[in-house]
């Protein structure tokens, strides 16, 4: 188990140990719809309130459809799912999670009280910059102040052993460099060098591009058809033209661009049928 499940998994325990409510099974078999929990039994709006107060924010809107409220109790997981954004209903574990799910539960938990939120949100901050461009391309000045931002970050996760590891990936890829000298038809130290920082490179591409992909992919299965929709309809385009322009992206996404072009044909199908109603 990772750092983060042991700490969650903790919390879970710790918050069954102070209420003994909470140890009590679902009644109605509750369920979730959005950001409301419909008609929830005793038992799960006592878990609504624990998970309310235990916010780093009061007076939020928090995305229950990513929970299944009869499993609060056992599961520690569906309790940590309410900290993240609208989703991930289907993830079951830590390791299935995006940096953007992990960033949003650290921010909004106060299970990670002892890590400085405000080193969290710059993170956050600047990813949001890039993932949110239009040509998802940055300058060199953001990548100095995003390096600054996930070292200060790190640095709060100093004494987990696993960060050791991940702060030496971590680096490689911030500090990679793309000069390569070739010395009698032999590849240089600089060279290899360039090999595995290209491939960290390429891999942390991956993740930023599938992380993006699927928050517009959730945001389009989930919207109401108005104004942020469609702006949100527009940003998929534009990341689908992107990826099409790179043949090897192109093959890596090629199940996303698949849903996207299934997404627009309806959308056309829906239009269509709207326009016949109106001549009718």
């Amino acid at each position: 188990m990772t750092s983060s499940g042991r700490k969650l998994t903790g919390f879970h325990a710790d918050l069954l140990s102070r209420n003994c409510r909470l140890k009590e099974p679902c009644k109605n078999f509750c369920r979730t719809r959005g950001t409301t929990l419909c008609s929830p039994c005793w038992t799960c709006e006592e878990w609504k309130k624990t998970i309310l107060r235990h916010h780093r924010q009061k007076n939020v809107t928090l995305n229950w459809g990513n929970c299944s409220p009869p499993q609060w109790r056992t599961a520690y997981w569906e309790l940590a799912k309410a900290y993240m954004p609208r989703g991930y209903s289907e993830v079951k574990t830590v390791e299935q999670c995006d940096a953007s799910a992990l960033l949003n539960l650290i921010n909004s938990c106060d299970c990670f009280l002892s890590v400085d939120v405000d080193y969290v949100r710059e993170v956050v901050h600047h990813r949001n910059k890039l993932m949110h461009s239009a040509e998802f391309s940055a300058e060199d000045e953001w990548m100095t102040r995003y390096r600054r931002s996930l070292r200060n970050l790190a640095q709060q996760f100093s004494h987990v052993p696993e960060m050791e590891n991940a702060g030496q990936q971590m680096e490689k890829v911030l500090n990679a460099t793309f000069s390569v000298h070739v010395t009698d038809g032999e590849q240089s130290d600089s060279a290899s060098e360039l090999e595995v920082g290209v491939e960290l490179i390429s891999q942390w591409e991956t993740e930023f591009l599938q992380e993006r992909l699927q928050e517009l992919l959730r945001a389009a299965a989930d919207g109401d058809r108005d104004d942020s929709e469609t702006q949100g309809g527009e940003r998929l385009k534009t990341l689908a033209s992107f990826l099409h322009a790179n043949a090897d992206l192109s093959q890596t996404f090629s199940a996303e661009l698949q849903a996207i072009s299934s997404m627009e044909a309806e959308g056309s199908q829906e239009g269509n049928a709207t326009k016949k109603l109106r001549t009718v």
